[in-house]
């Protein structure tokens, strides 16, 4: 599985990796998921957000985030970028201090925007 950027985060203890795939489908979107589940087995959560130009299709998801801590934070910066036909995928390992709201969404942002550097 090819990605186009990755990167690295470190934030209070917890290991950010954010990865941006291009791609076309859902079915794309599927096989990336299953490639860093995989690659990333004792991960505490998986988060993404994709938007795909035909059909038009944007999606955000915490996987056990607080709810709109991490998916939409991602998606809000594909949207702001204007980019179609990505997924970006960020990967964290939870390090023992919580960020609160505030500072997972700005984590998860800060990732997402790096990819795009």
């Amino acid at each position: 599985m090819n990605f186009k950027n990755e990167i690295e985060i470190i934030e209070k203890k917890s290991k950010f990796y954010g990865y941006l795939f291009e791609c076309q489908s859902e079915s794309e979107i599927r096989q990336a998921l299953s490639f860093l589940k995989e690659r990333h087995k004792k991960a505490t959560h998986i988060c993404w957000a994709c938007r795909l130009k035909t059909p038009f299709i944007e999606r955000a998801v915490d996987d056990g985030e607080p709810s709109g801590t991490a998916g939409r934070p991602i998606l809000s910066v594909l949207q702001k970028k204007n980019v179609e036909n990505v997924c970006v995928i960020i990967v964290r390992y939870f390090g023992g201090i919580k960020l609160g709201a505030s500072g997972l969404v700005r984590i998860y942002a800060k990732a997402t925007a790096e990819l795009f550097k």
